[in-house]
């Protein structure tokens, strides 16, 4: 590790960098803030979606044994997902997707001479998909926020105890250094005082003791 240097210009440096670490920490600590609160409300998100889910689930199982009545066609190719539309809105510095709509593959079937649970079961199926394809999306936001988050924690855990501490023993040392020299400055400023007065004095005493003697 580089040694830094002791002089004035390195204070001012280290002082500038201090200010600037210091005023962009607060920044960081919020987003770390707001990022852990959109963590904890896309947890909970989850939590209703997959509950949501099993509840309809459920209730469809409990028709379990229509799905096997031979009806001319097949329950899947009736809820195959085609596409999840979803947008993305910046959130704390990040892009996280937003579930829009689910869109089902073209599927047609003889709604007249079908019976009736069909179209009941078509419609339980088809939210049953759309409960997954939610929680798919949410679970896309959360990994997206915890990246974000874990990255952001990092940081701060770097200016709060590694780069504002080492920004503060810095600038102490080279205060101390300074604050040495000038001391020592000071210090030899005197003592050379002391000799020139002394060495005025002694030819003070000479010249005196010359106008005696004659």
């Amino acid at each position: 590790m580089a040694e830094i240097k002791l002089t004035k210009n390195e204070l001012r440096l280290q002082q500038f960098s201090l200010q600037q670490l210091q005023r962009y920490l607060p920044t960081l600590q919020l987003k770390k803030s707001l990022l852990q609160m959109e963590v904890n409300e896309v947890r909970a998100e989850m939590m209703r979606l997959e509950e949501e889910f099993h509840e309809m689930r459920l209730n469809v199982s409990h028709e379990g044994s229509l799905l096997s009545e031979k009806v001319g066609f097949s329950f899947g190719d009736a809820v195959k997902v085609e596409t999840i539309e979803k947008r993305y809105e910046n959130i704390a510095g990040v892009d996280i997707p937003i579930f829009e709509k689910v869109l089902f593959a073209p599927f047609d079937y003889p709604l007249f001479s079908t019976p009736v649970w069909v179209d009941l079961m078509i419609e339980g199926l088809r939210r049953m998909a759309i409960a997954k394809a939610k929680f798919l999306v949410a679970e896309e936001k959360k990994k997206a926020l915890e990246k974000e988050l874990r990255e952001v924690t990092i940081r701060v855990n770097l200016f709060e105890k590694n780069l504002i501490p080492k920004a503060i023993r810095n600038i102490r040392k080279i205060k101390v250094f300074l604050g040495d020299q000038q001391l020592s400055a000071v210090c030899q400023a005197k003592v050379a005082k002391t000799k020139i007065e002394e060495r005025k004095l002694l030819k003070k005493r000479k010249k005196n003791l010359s106008g005696s003697a004659a």
